[in-house]
């Protein structure tokens, strides 16, 4: 039976092991770095040989035609065909609110600074297909991606043992965007699009969820292209102070736990009656610890930074300003982390790993950038040279201020 421990004291090296996670390590990232440079060596031939040592068939081509996507939507079950056209409406209007808008600031007569939002061309969305599918993952991905402008939007899968996509999968595709499909997965999946082959044309930006062997390709890959954020394996961190139900408690922990065996659930609680939702659950992976006070668990929670928090207290509103590093937050008793994988409209595809300390969840903002501008007309150039002569002159870049002051010669 699992049983509630003491939260170690924050200067313990017991403490220290329970905050850092190391979801890659040192074996795991050469055997990636091996997948990766074959990929970028061999382009087709290594990808179709990855393909059948890690899925299992060996496929002559990872195209799937749009033809086929279309296929499995009109056969798609008509409850699950609701369910994603609703999911995907409130991602959609989530997501809107998200688009990047800014004013030009003028700093002096005729000196005016602004930014001007650009969508990346060319995207690349990974989407997990071993041990289950995520549809939801289409959407949450596709429909920010198609909100910023993105004109081409790649889908890859691992082929299933008929070397098919996922029906679902491919059925959320054609809901939701996308505009090509490959059935790939796993670290070569991420080294095709990221490099490019004879076949599948490299992409601007990699994102996605995925398990230890695409978190690791992604960071590697950086560089070559950008990437969202180390997103996988999933994460859950509870807080509570024993007014949420155990059996609720319970149900939050191995809902996150089920995604894989190297998810992490944890408990942190003020209650001892809390440990009654550890009471029933086979799996020791989840486990419990007992603090003092909120004010504990806040902190705590900062220095692991998880994936998903929540707030299953009284007055979680109180709490939520204190709280500056997780992906994504549920404030009080109803708000079950289960609900933002599927329900809510706020996006599923988050960081992991304790990168929640510098990245925030996916959005609109992450399938494109500002692109910087600003203009100086003849009014403007003495009010840039009054500090361009100055600065130029003691950084000792004496073009730098000719350049300007040649301009108020005329």
């Amino acid at each position: 039976m699992n049983e509630l421990l003491r939260l170690p004291a924050h200067d313990s090296a017991a403490y220290r092991q329970l905050v850092r996670r190391r979801p890659v390590t040192t074996e795991l990232a050469d055997q990636v770095g091996s997948i990766l440079g074959a990929v970028r060596d061999g382009g087709d031939r290594a990808l179709a040989d990855l393909t059948e040592h890690y899925d299992g068939v060996r496929l002559p081509t990872t195209h799937v035609p749009r033809a086929v996507w279309q296929k499995a939507l009109d056969q798609l079950d008509r409850g699950v065909r609701e369910a994603l056209e609703e999911a995907l409406r409130r991602i959609e209007a989530v997501h809107r609110a998200q688009q990047f808008r800014e004013d030009a600031v003028s700093v002096a007569p005729g000196v005016r600074v602004w930014r001007e939002w650009r969508a990346f061309g060319r995207v690349g969305l990974y989407v997990p297909g071993g041990r289950t599918v995520y549809p939801s993952s289409v959407l949450m991905m596709a429909v920010p991606a198609a909100i910023a402008g993105c004109r081409e939007i790649v889908l890859c899968s691992p082929p299933q043992r008929d070397g098919q996509v996922a029906s679902a999968i491919l059925a959320a595709a054609a809901l939701s965007g996308v505009t090509e499909v490959h059935a790939m997965g796993g670290a070569q999946a991420v080294a095709a699009l990221a490099y490019g082959t004879e076949s599948i044309r490299r992409v601007d930006k990699i994102v996605g969820p995925g398990n230890a062997y695409v978190t690791a390709a992604k960071l590697q890959v950086v560089g070559e292209v950008a990437i969202d954020m180390p997103a996988g394996p999933s994460e859950v961190l509870v807080i509570s102070d024993g007014t949420t139900p155990t059996t609720w408690l319970a149900a939050d922990l191995s809902a996150q736990a089920e995604h894989s065996p190297d998810a992490i659930a944890m408990l942190l609680t003020t209650s001892q009656s809390d440990a009654a939702a550890l009471a029933d659950i086979p799996d020791r992976r989840i486990r419990g610890f007992h603090c003092e006070e909120l004010a504990q668990a806040i902190a705590f929670a900062n220095d692991f930074a998880p994936e998903h928090l929540t707030l299953a207290c009284r007055d979680p509103q109180h709490w939520l300003p204190q709280v500056v590093a997780a992906g994504s937050v549920f404030l009080g008793a109803y708000a079950a982390p289960a609900a933002g994988d599927y329900a809510t409209g706020a996006n599923h595809v988050l960081p992991t790993g304790g990168a929640a300390r510098s990245f925030g969840a996916l959005g609109v903002s992450a399938f494109g950038r500002p692109v910087q501008v600003q203009t100086v007309d003849a009014t403007g150039i003495e009010a840039v040279a009054a500090v361009t002569d100055v600065l130029a002159r003691v950084e000792a870049l004496p073009w730098h201020a000719r350049s300007i002051r040649i301009r108020s010669e005329i």
